[in-house]
């Protein structure tokens, strides 16, 4: 493994499910059994995968649901396609 070695690519295989934007992380619970078993699970939150636009440039960026419904985050305008001159 890297991770015992200390090398750097170690870090990058492993994504956390954290937001880019207001820093929301999973949060912990319980599940509940019908014969009322505890175990422990995990609440991740809605993280979408899209292109923002950050200080001028394009950058793909993990975003919850929260912050793109909320406006946080600017999205590139597209490309204009160039239109051939027409004949006149």
């Amino acid at each position: 493994m890297c991770l015992l070695l200390g090398c750097e690519a170690a870090s990058e295989d492993v994504m956390a499910q954290r937001c880019d934007i207001c820093g929301k992380g999973p949060q912990f619970g319980n599940r509940i059994s019908h014969a009322h078993n505890v175990t422990a699970r995990r609440f991740n939150p809605n993280l979408q995968r899209m292109r923002a636009v950050v200080g001028g440039v394009q950058k793909r960026l993990r975003v919850c649901t929260r912050c793109l419904r909320s406006g946080k985050v600017s999205k590139p305008t597209p490309a204009r396609k160039a239109t051939p001159p027409s004949a006149a």
